[in-house]
């Protein structure tokens, strides 16, 4: 597959810190934003009952715990062995594997899926050849991704950071500009017809995330996610301001009903082997 950059390596090498022990935090609050998706994934790329499925980049397994309920014969994957362990509680065949390097056979699967993956490796070129090279001839990939437009409720925590005066850590993951492409529907579908996918095309996906103040919080406070390493990073009196200034913020997203429905969009991908 090469030999990657300096920067591709030190993304690489902060994507691993930064998910590290957090499978707990994740799914108690970004994993379950992460399930919204999954339903319209795994119509995309096709699973039914008997379809061999590749899960990319598991989490704690929701995607494959879904395409199991569909009848499918699922194999999960993630980089993080945290992860993996909490994909297998949940009774799904998951092993650890850093993406572009999969030891699986070419065209050893149907479908593959990727829920919000491609956001989290060094060489989503790389990557994408790899996903192609395990389907066969025929198959369907699809893939979720958080793309340049942002829901409203996207930037609540953002907004919660600057106006608490937070400083972002020189370690945050930064890509490789030469890695990089266009978070757009048409960007994500070029990069899978250069990766030799067919039929590829790709739209936005949006929802309301309905969640709680304390839910939402738990996971910035428990580091998950780039706004996790922001939080977690700064001194305690800033992590004050921080959180005076979400509470505030979240008002504008109250429900009315006790809990918060924050706008959110991400990009739905998919394309034929």
């Amino acid at each position: 597959m090469g030999i990657s950059s300096d920067a591709t390596a030190a993304f690489d090498a902060a994507e691993r810190a930064m998910w590290e022990g957090r499978a707990a935090a994740y799914a108690d609050s970004f994993g379950r934003l992460c399930a919204h998706p999954v339903d319209v994934l795994l119509e995309a790329a096709g699973v039914t009952e008997g379809t061999r499925v590749l899960d990319a980049g598991t989490g704690t397994g929701t995607a494959a715990l879904a395409a199991l309920g569909r009848g499918a014969r699922v194999c999960a994957v993630d980089a993080d062995a945290g992860m993996v362990a909490a994909a297998r509680e949940r009774g799904i065949d998951a092993r650890v594997a850093v993406l572009p390097e999969l030891a699986f056979a070419n065209g050893e699967f149907d479908a593959v899926v990727g829920n919000f993956v491609l956001n989290h490796v060094g060489r989503p070129r790389a990557a994408l050849a790899e996903l192609r090279r395990v389907l066969k001839p025929g198959g369907r990939i699809a893939l979720t991704l958080w793309g340049a437009r942002r829901g409203a409720g996207q930037e609540l925590l953002g907004r919660a950071c600057a106006e608490g005066g937070a400083v972002p850590p020189a370690h945050l993951p930064r890509l490789d500009p030469a890695e990089d492409f266009p978070r757009t529907p048409e960007g994500l579908a070029k990069l899978l017809a250069e990766a030799g996918f067919t039929d590829e095309g790709a739209t936005e996906h949006t929802w309301n995330h309905r969640t709680t103040v304390e839910e939402w919080w738990g996971g910035a406070a428990g580091g998950v996610a780039t706004v996790g390493l922001v939080v977690t990073s700064q001194d305690a009196r800033t992590v004050v301001r921080i959180r005076r200034a979400y509470e505030r913020l979240s008002a504008e997203y109250a429900d009315g009903e006790g809990r918060l429905a924050l706008p959110h969009v991400a990009i739905l991908a998919a394309g034929t082997a």
